[in-house]
């Protein structure tokens, strides 16, 4: 070293040049501390990823999927330009990690999702019992958590979040009088969408303690009280009897293995002529979700595909009647959450502190990206007893403007066209 010769930088330089490859080769810059940088020209990437020390850019390498958000949570690493664009040219690349990365990931996923009561309970404090506050910065002004529906390109969010429980009820047939359960019910906007817009009467179950006492709060200030009913518990001890049933961001976090239960829970609820509807992220191939996002986000979340979904239908069998995919929809909805989340990014490190804002700010920078690209899929699918032939024909009643269906238009088309 007396000779001022950096006997480290080419290997620097090398590591760098591999991570980049290794994430596809995005058009971006990468730039290490020292002065070291690979890529782009800083005028023409995408954006820029600057790592702090030669210990980060290791960590990075040997382990991209859990150390891209580690590092930068921890301010190790930054992002500077379009993150949202370096990250989808990233996925699109369906860049894996290095083999000592897989070798890694595949050791620590070798077990199984703890779904227990108390997982589950302790898995939804970990992400929902952050406090309202920090929601209410970045969700709508109704507090739903889940992908709206965009009818227009210029529908704004507030608007976009009514449409989706607008297309849930239609899509449900409620009418006046049903009795509604809803698993999972977040700060409790859909229930009460369904008990005011279409006079049903809700049962509406939540393990967050802090989601359901606001719930209960917004029922009693919009004088719902009376019709709908929030109780903290888990969906495993739904009881009663119901005309519709109703999941909406739920079943991703209640494991494959608990499949067959909720179908039983289901059964065991659903009049012979009910509906039933459940809204959820899932895959196109089945696979776990990202260590990071498992780690610091979701604790034992598992989107499924459409075919896993199909346990909880066939045992007791369920006939499907519709199944949409609105992933561009959920593409817009988080693009809309990150403009607002960085507006009041201030605040928030107020209320967490800045190591939690930043984790959010990755997260939610990935999941705009992840749903442009397909890396993840939002599918409702609408289900039904498979004896129950007051179904409609058609999806007409989907795009009316008041909630109608099943019910209301069997009877003219059986009389038309015969039993369906």
């Amino acid at each position: 070293m007396g000779n001022g010769i950096d006997a480290m930088r080419p290997i620097r330089l090398r590591m760098l040049r591999g991570l980049l490859a290794a994430t596809g080769d995005p058009r971006c810059r990468m730039e290490l501390a020292g002065g070291e940088a690979v890529g782009a020209l800083q005028k023409e990437a995408l954006a820029t990823l600057r790592i702090s020390d030669l210990g980060a850019l290791f960590r990075l390498v040997i382990d991209p999927e859990l150390q891209l958000g580690e590092l930068y949570t921890q301010g190790r690493l930054s992002l500077e330009g379009d993150a949202v664009s370096l990250l989808e040219a990233v996925f699109r690349a369906k860049a894996g990690a290095s083999w000592v990365g897989k070798l890694i990931s595949r050791r620590l996923l070798g077990s199984g999702l703890d779904q227990s009561l108390a997982a589950s309970a302790r898995s939804a404090q970990h992400h929902y019992d952050v406090g309202n506050e920090f929601y209410e910065l970045w969700l709508d002004e109704r507090m739903l958590y889940t992908c709206a529906y965009f009818p227009t390109a210029s529908t704004g969010l507030e608007e976009a979040q009514v449409a989706k429980m607008d297309h849930v009820c239609r899509k449900l047939a409620l009418r006046p009088g049903d009795r509604v359960i809803e698993a999972g019910c977040g700060w409790g906007a859909l229930a009460l969408h369904m008990a005011r817009s279409c006079g049903a009467r809700v049962r509406a179950y939540n393990v967050s303690r802090e989601q359901t006492l606001y719930a209960r709060e917004q029922a009693e200030k919009q004088g719902l009280a009376e019709r709908v009913d929030f109780i903290e518990d888990d969906y495993r001890h739904i009881t009663g009897r119901c005309d519709a049933f109703v999941s909406v961001g739920m079943l991703e976090h209640v494991g494959l293995a608990h499949y067959g239960e909720l179908g039983s829970v289901i059964d065991r609820c659903l009049e012979p002529e009910g509906r039933g509807l459940i809204h959820s992220i899932g895959r196109s191939r089945s696979q776990r979700v990202n260590r990071w996002i498992e780690k610091r986000i979701f604790p034992n979340a598992r989107p499924p595909t459409l075919g896993e979904m199909m346990a909880i239908f066939e045992p007791h069998d369920f006939a499907v009647l519709d199944v949409e995919n609105l992933r561009l929809h959920y593409a817009v909805t988080a693009e809309h959450w990150l403009r607002r989340f960085e507006r009041n990014r201030r605040r928030v490190v107020e209320l967490v502190g800045e190591e939690r804002a930043r984790t959010w700010h990755i997260y939610l920078t990935g999941t705009v990206a992840t749903f442009r690209v397909s890396s993840m899929q939002l599918f409702q699918v609408v289900f039904t007893r498979a004896s129950n032939d007051r179904i409609p024909r058609t999806r007409a009643h989907l795009y009316t403007d008041e909630p109608s269906g099943f019910a209301e238009h069997a009877p003219a088309w059986r009389e038309e066209n015969g039993a369906l």
